[in-house]
């Protein structure tokens, strides 16, 4: 039973709570293992980019789409995760999705031209997309309510290991050969290594997946009860155990399996809730920080450092987002959801709004190429440095975990894999978005971009101040009452 669906309960651990504990945690991060592919994937290309477009010879939009390629494959990962994991199982789509890792890393490092790669970023992004959905989910379906914000938060944590892991080994490999476009082993460019490399966690990942057991919800779901009861034992003990598989079953509850059609109320509109999910997913990328995060090097460069610095500034960032992510974990369970959500926005906003001012003083100077390029000088090159990680520092202490805990828990039981794969495909189309369009933007105006980030960061305080619910403590089985949403009941 989760702590919290019965109030004035006892530990759901049992007699031997630290040893369940720890169990749960394990558990929770192979799932969220994921996410640190996940992070890995999206981040590996920022080392990559400038080798790319000068061996490939693309730039501008062409550059942009190779680059945001993958999240077109995550958008359609994350569409079809849910509904798959709906009939095989969560641990089935996690060992499809290390599948997909494994092959995007090879097909990517091997890429003879510039289709090739574009095609190899698509498959892992469809890796993506579906650890993007599969590991909030599970983590969620796994977790007792009173830790659950805390092991949600794992799947974020993840992603932002795996970004510092892939600008990490990006800056080795670089360093290793002098420049990230040249020759290291075999012959390859160091680029080419900096993809090959993703291989190593995918197989680990892949293993891993099959040590932890299936989402006892899934298995309440395909009346697999005795599987179940033995796992629901596992995770939270003894206590309360025939009364919460009745509670999940309550929540599944019709004649018919979970279906799309599952988020329409019965008078036919959407419901609310799957909005304010697909929303929040949208807000999270609109602000702009996959831009920090994809093309921070070729930005640095841009401004006045050296390649190398700039692998540097890019890695040191990644540390302060791990940093921040850890201090949410803390938090998010004594705080709630949307106070860090709100504290996230304001500090977002206030960031990208100086961003803009310090390029609004740029110049135009030759980089190493001779080409024209923006130029900060004097302090205004320190401050949007300071600014641009402050910027790190707001959303991994808000909009970066807590959306994904959000998503992972404010769905009810019988539309969570639908819902969930609604709002993370929105959330992958809302980055291609900002990703492909930036180099364009770039081209124009970056003080209009950041300008344009800092309106959103603003927009996404006043809809959450509006919109969002708070859900520190509730059961998943309580959910659908907290939303509105009732189920017709099966025929006695």
């Amino acid at each position: 039973m989760e702590s919290g669906a019965i109030p004035n309960q006892p530990s759901v651990f049992g007699d031997d709570e630290q040893s369940a504990g720890k169990r749960i945690v394990l558990i929770a991060s192979v799932a969220a293992m994921g996410g640190l592919l996940f992070g890995y994937d999206s981040a590996v290309i920022n080392g990559a980019v400038k080798a790319i477009e000068q061996d490939f010879e693309v730039k501008g939009a062409v550059l942009g789409f190779a680059v945001a390629s993958a999240l077109l494959g995550a958008a359609g990962g994350a569409m079809s995760a849910g509904r798959i994991a709906d009939r095989i199982g969560r641990l089935r789509v996690m060992q499809i999705a290390a599948v997909l890792f494994l092959a995007s890393a090879i097909v990517t490092g091997l890429a003879p031209e510039i289709v090739t790669l574009v095609i190899g970023r698509v498959v892992g992004g469809v890796g993506v997309g579906i650890a993007s959905v599969i590991a909030p989910a599970y983590i969620a379906e796994t977790s007792p309510a009173r830790i659950r914000g805390r092991l949600g938060s794992l799947q974020q944590l993840a992603i932002v290991l795996g970004i510092f892991l892939s600008l990490l080994v990006d800056y080795v490999l670089a360093e290793l050969a002098g420049g990230a476009n040249e020759p290291l082993w075999l012959g390859m460019d160091a680029w080419r290594w900096m993809f090959l490399s993703m291989a190593v966690p995918a197989v680990v990942y892949g293993v891993l997946a099959t040590t932890i057991p299936e989402s006892p919800r899934y298995l309440v779901a395909t009346h697999k009860l005795p599987e179940a009861r033995r796992v629901l034992t596992l995770l939270f003990g003894e206590k309360n155990l025939e009364i919460t598989i009745t509670r999940i079953q309550e929540s599944l509850r019709g004649d018919e399996k979970p279906s799309w059609k599952d988020l329409k109320s019965p008078g036919g509109r959407i419901y609310p809730i799957v909005w304010v999910g697909l929303l929040l997913s949208v807000f999270q990328q609109f602000v702009g920080i996959n831009v920090i995060f994809y093309y921070s090097n070729m930005l640095w460069q841009a401004v006045g450092f050296e390649e190398s610095q700039s692998f540097q500034i890019s890695v040191f960032t990644s540390v302060v987002n791990i940093a921040t992510t850890v201090v949410a974990i803390l938090l998010v369970d004594k705080v709630g959801r949307k106070p860090l959500l709100l504290v996230g926005s304001t500090g977002m906003a206030a960031t990208l709004a100086t961003m803009a001012l310090c390029f609004s003083t740029a110049t135009e100077a030759p980089n190493a190429a001779g080409e024209m390029v923006p130029h900060l000088e004097g302090a205004w090159g320190p401050i949007a440095l300071v600014a641009a990680n402050l910027f790190v520092v707001f959303f991994g202490m808000s909009w970066g975990p807590v959306v994904w805990v959000l998503l992972g828990e404010m769905f009810p039981n019988r539309i969570r894999g639908a819902a969930l794969s609604l709002a993370a495909a929105g959330q992958w189309a809302a980055n291609w978005l900002i990703t492909v369009s930036f180099p364009e933007l770039a081209d124009v105006s970056l003080v209009f971009a950041y300008a344009m980030y800092a309106t959103f960061a603003l927009l996404s305080g006043l809809f959450v101040s509006k919109y969002v619910k708070e859900t520190k403590g509730m059961s998943l089985e309580d959910m659908d009452s907290a939303v509105g949403i009732t189920h017709p009941k099966t025929p006695s």
